[in-house]
């Protein structure tokens, strides 16, 4: 029987006070798993924990800044202390700066890299001894479309993403022999609000002219949801996975296996 259960796991999800990062961390607590997450705001970690306790869910929260090797060591030993040795992480914290590339300041793309790729390589190598001495892991990266396509405004989010691929299919392949799986959910356009202002009714009521391209761009035809990331993210972090590993499984509603409708 396929097993899907989180059951007795421990799981971190990095980022989750909301969007994407919340609903991967209540779909793994509902199929069992204990659920520690961090952010960087005070008032983002207390407006998260009232909504997982609306859900019925017990979490631990951390303020930490996933980008400060130090900060995550204390998190990951506090983890270990009080729920047990992390099996499960998820790397989803990012950011994007949507800024031409000739006009962004070097130091804002240090930044992007810096949360979207390095803080996922800091939190790797401090869980994965413990996953090491447990006999088993899963990582999941949460990378993106970027990770395959560029597009105007967004260079250092692509490059932090293709990164991340890269990173994911390296741990794999550098720690699968101790069964720690690795592998990526790479989100289409997804509602949320980071991507708000792409939806937003224009003064004529009519779409924003980034919402109508992705829709048209995309077999589904609309946007997709953090509830369509919860079935995915189970799959990844489960037993069900076991021999899955280095794979980035995207899920973009087609839009990577799409040229488009012909013009008319």
């Amino acid at each position: 029987m396929v097993n899907f259960s989180l059951k007795g796991k421990v799981a971190l999800v990095t980022g989750a006070a909301y969007g994407i990062g919340f609903a991967i961390a209540q779909a793994l607590a509902e199929a069992g798993a204990q659920i520690a997450f961090n952010c960087r705001s005070t008032e983002h970690l207390e407006t998260a924990k009232a909504a997982y306790a609306r859900l019925g869910i017990p979490v631990r929260g951390y303020i930490c800044d996933v980008t400060k090797e130090d900060e995550v060591a204390r998190m990951v030993a506090d983890i270990e202390e009080h729920l047990g040795v992390i099996d499960i992480l998820v790397n989803n914290a990012g950011i994007i700066k949507r800024i031409p590339m000739t006009e962004m300041k070097v130091e804002e793309f240090r930044q992007v890299v810096d949360i979207d790729l390095t803080a996922p390589f800091i939190v790797s190598k401090a869980v994965i001894p413990g996953m090491i001495k447990k006999g088993h892991g899963k990582i999941i990266n949460v990378c993106s479309m970027m990770s395959e396509l560029g597009r105007e405004t967004v260079s250092a989010y692509a490059a932090a993403k293709g990164g991340l691929k890269m990173l994911t299919r390296n741990i794999a392949s550098e720690y699968g022999e101790y069964n720690i799986q690795c592998n990526g959910i790479g989100p289409g356009y997804i509602a949320t609000p980071q991507t708000a202002p792409l939806r937003e009714k224009q003064a004529d009521g009519s779409r924003h002219p980034f919402d109508s391209f992705i829709i048209s761009k995309t077999p589904a035809a609309r946007w997709g949801t953090p509830e369509d990331l919860m079935g995915p993210a189970v799959f990844l972090a489960s037993d069900a996975s076991d021999f899955v590993n280095g794979h980035i499984l995207y899920v973009d509603g087609g839009i990577l296996a799409y040229i488009g409708k012909q013009p008319k």
